[in-house]
């Protein structure tokens, strides 16, 4: 009966008809998902948000500051891999749930630390958490919704990151003047309390549920699916560093003082300026979910990629604040919107038994690499400039564009 659902294709029409064809359990795996990576974007963009705060009153340089950041991207690697593999093994909504209870303590944790190696502690044990709630939240929205609206629930589900870090930066601008960074920290516990509405709501998927066959991690890599991983892999690293090393750094760069090559803006406006960016971010995110499933994965990609690889050097050139207002949504449209896609086409490439693996995997080991980017970034801010550091993360989309080389055409694929 499941995969009578998954393959039909009888969309009502209109703007919504997607949703409205979908039935109520594909709902609340949608609603999980979205809120899990959500709530997932919110903790993480705390510290972000409070960078500044944070070099001030814990006396670090920019190197260490981008080095927590880059420990919290390794930690979260870790978190993708051990979490993908739980998922295949023990169930999607088991490691959706462990996941968000190890990322909201340790964000809490985060408050009470008093010099810099216990943050960095904290933050690789909240990046472990971090890391494994999106391969389990991409599996379950993937083997519940049918192949020709799979692209716009996924869009959808990617769409709650640029909320998450709206409602952050909404936070930092209450809590942030008023009672410092630490209690920023500390709102960041209450994601926990969603694996209350997850554990009552969401069942496993019946093609989860369903599947007899038992992989083992080594068949990622075997026959035509070797090369494919490698690319897939080479492709989500290049995008992540050149998302990691331009958001970890947007705040501190529009809140800095000239003398140290930022803006010199104020808490408000900062937020401000972020905000715009979240609202580019989730425009992106959910136009690329539709474009995808009209055009394909492959060409919606590349043009987001290669016009990153040119508005985020133009984000750097900008010193003006009107300017970086009316730049910023842009940049956070095609610098982001393209993740909307990489559930899908990971989804459509490996089979049910090794799909949750096969995502954090790619994901996650382009997270490893990717750990070099805030810390890589903030060393080139602090030699050459902003300007400088933000050219290099346009770099990497454009290297990221040509991985695509190697990777074949998805959509429409019914999962197996």
């Amino acid at each position: 009966m499941m995969q009578h659902v998954l393959t039909q294709s009888s969309t009502p029409a209109g703007l919504f008809g997607w949703w409205r064809a979908a039935g109520e359990r594909a709902h609340r795996t949608l609603v999980a998902a979205a809120f899990g990576w959500m709530l997932d974007a919110f903790d993480v963009m705390l510290f972000s948000l409070v960078l500044a705060a944070l070099i001030a009153d814990l006396g670090l340089t920019k190197p260490q500051a981008g080095l927590l950041g880059s420990i919290t991207l390794i930690g979260g690697a870790a978190g993708g891999l051990v979490f993908g593999v739980i998922a295949d093994r023990r169930g999607r909504t088991r490691a959706l749930m462990g996941s968000v209870l190890l990322y909201s303590i340790f964000t809490g944790l985060c408050g009470l630390a008093q010099n810099m190696w216990q943050l960095a502690i904290f933050r690789v044990l909240l990046g472990f958490g971090m890391g494994g709630e999106w391969a389990s939240g991409a599996a379950l929205v993937s083997e519940t919704w049918p192949a020709d609206t799979r692209g716009k629930a996924l869009g959808f589900m990617q769409s709650s990151w640029a909320i998450g870090n709206g409602a952050a930066a909404l936070v930092t601008a209450l809590v942030l003047p008023a009672w410092g960074w630490r209690a920023v920290f500390f709102v960041g516990v209450l994601p926990a309390l969603f694996t209350l509405w997850v554990r009552r709501n969401v069942e496993e998927p019946d093609m989860w549920r369903q599947s007899t066959t038992t992989a083992r991690f080594a068949d990622i890599f075997r026959g035509r699916l070797g090369a494919v991983t490698a690319a897939v892999t080479l492709m989500n690293a290049c995008t992540l560093f050149g998302w990691w090393g331009l958001n970890a750094w947007v705040p501190a760069y529009l809140s800095l003082p000239a003398t140290q090559g930022g803006i010199g803006l104020g808490a408000y406006a900062m937020s401000a300026l972020v905000v715009a960016m979240q609202v580019g971010m989730w425009f992106g995110y959910v136009t690329f979910g539709f474009v995808s499933d009209a055009i394909g994965r492959k060409r919606t990609y590349i043009a987001y990629l290669l016009i990153a690889s040119v508005l985020l050097p133009l984000y750097g050139l900008a010193k003006n604040p009107t300017v970086l207002l009316a730049l910023g949504p842009f940049v956070a449209f095609f610098g982001t919107g393209y993740f909307s896609g990489f559930g899908a086409l990971t989804a459509e490439i490996y089979p049910t038994s090794i799909r949750a693996t096969a995502q954090g995997f790619t994901y996650n080991l382009g997270r490893i690499a990717s750990a070099a980017a805030p810390f890589t970034v903030g060393s080139l801010a602090e030699s050459r400039g902003f300007t400088a550091a933000f050219a290099l993360t346009g770099a990497a989309f454009l290297f990221a564009a040509f991985a695509w080389v190697w990777i074949p055409e998805t959509r429409g694929s019914e999962l197996r």
